[in-house]
């Protein structure tokens, strides 16, 4: 194997550690580490046969970053910039532990923490800080990806609490995470509304939830999506999530995980950028290193130029959002640049490296096909353009 493709070579070109803190610097070296010495040895052999590295899971809570920035409840409370460096290192290392850790501490944890009351928030968010019960996140249905608005998922309150009935698809964890956060439809009042479904004490799902491995992807491999079956599953009133109680609320959850999305794409682009620029200067063909060829360099440039754009993107978006001034339509944009330009260095990475670039011994292959995940998940390239298009025009363009 030409070129160590497993230690990081810290690309920062604009030198944005300047601006770091200090505990965003140590976040960003502790995670760094972990994803060298630990994950990227490793996950290939989950990736190819499809099964997730559960037992790295608690060495998230050992690093300090599960429950990103929420304070309190055994949480870390990072700044935003913080987690996202987090994200960039974890995904640098592998695509579906970032996944796994952000369906968790982003959307399960976050989903509690910003709509549920105080007595809920304790409840469930301490122990699901210390991954002692693991968190899925219900939105997308087979029907209804894109416009996850129109979901068909039903809650009817019957007695002292509540009777679910639908199907979701591509539920992360869904097939073995203690708590699910399911969103569903209020019969009574037409308004969607979020619900946690809990396992029972013996470790088994309540009657009538049934959960099925997605197989067949050709990224993420090594975290699981589920298609869910709910029928007549039978929640409590009080795991009705207090303040979770329209699509707008919704919306503000994915607004500030469509942002971790957009620093994890930064994560995958750093990844196959360092393998090529090792790869490049290693490779010898017509008597010298490829990296002495022109076509080369330029492309390794306008990879550089690229990556530099997308992390100072995400610095001033994490700076905005935690100033409380970052709108969903600046998370859109960091999501909608970032994904497409992170798919495009991946694929010139794999260029570079020729024959070599298809084996998973690179890594390269391997984030380019979970970057084709990162994509379409948490809204579409053209989903993330119209929610831009509203903000700027103010004119909804979705139907």
């Amino acid at each position: 194997m030409i070129a160590d493709v497993t230690r990081s070579l810290g690309t920062d070109y604009y030198v944005l550690d300047e601006l770091f803190t200090d505990e965003e610097r140590g976040v960003r070296d502790r995670v760094r580490e972990f994803a060298d010495r630990e994950v990227i040895p490793v996950i290939n052999g989950y990736w190819e046969k499809a099964e997730m590295p559960l037992e790295l899971l608690p060495r998230l809570v050992d690093l300090g970053i599960v429950g990103g920035t929420i304070e309190g409840y055994g949480c870390p409370g990072l700044s935003n910039v913080a987690l996202g460096l987090a994200s960039i290192e974890l995904s640098r290392g592998d695509g579906s532990l970032n996944t796994l850790f952000g369906v968790h501490s982003g959307l399960a944890m976050g989903t509690i923490f910003m709509c549920g009351s105080e007595e809920q928030r304790q409840r469930w968010l301490p122990a699901m800080a210390r991954m002692e019960k693991m968190g899925a996140f219900g939105l997308t249905e087979a029907k209804h990806g894109s416009d996850s608005v129109m979901l068909e998922t039903a809650a009817r309150r019957e007695g002292d609490g509540y009777v679910l009935s639908g199907e979701k698809r591509w539920i992360g964890a869904g097939t073995f995470a203690d708590v699910v956060v399911v969103w569903a439809r209020d019969v009574e009042d037409g308004e969607v509304k979020a619900f946690v479904v809990e396992k029972n004490d013996d470790g088994s799902y309540p009657d009538g939830y049934e959960a099925q491995p997605i197989h067949g992807k050709m990224g993420k491999k090594a975290v699981w999506q589920a298609d869910i079956k709910l029928t007549d599953v039978r929640v409590p009133a009080e795991n009705k999530l207090a303040n979770a109680n329209s699509f707008e609320d919704t919306f503000k959850v994915l607004t500030v995980t469509r942002a971790g999305v957009a620093w994890e794409a930064v994560g995958h682009a750093v990844a196959c950028y360092e393998a090529a620029l090792q790869y490049a200067k290693e490779r010898v063909q017509f008597g010298k290193p490829i990296a002495s060829f022109q076509l080369i360099q330029s492309k390794l440039a306008n990879m550089l130029a690229e990556i530099t754009a997308m992390q100072l993107i995400c610095f001033r978006l994490g700076r905005l959002e935690q100033a409380g001034k970052m709108t969903g339509g600046m998370a859109s944009l960091a999501k909608m640049n970032n994904a497409r330009k992170a798919r495009q260095i991946c694929a010139d990475a794999r260029d570079i490296m020729g024959g070599n670039g298809v084996l998973l011994e690179y890594h390269v292959t391997r984030h380019l096909s979970d970057m084709e995940i990162v994509y379409t998940y948490e809204g579409t390239d053209i989903i993330q353009s119209l929610v831009i298009g509203h903000e700027i025009t103010g004119i909804d363009a979705f139907v």
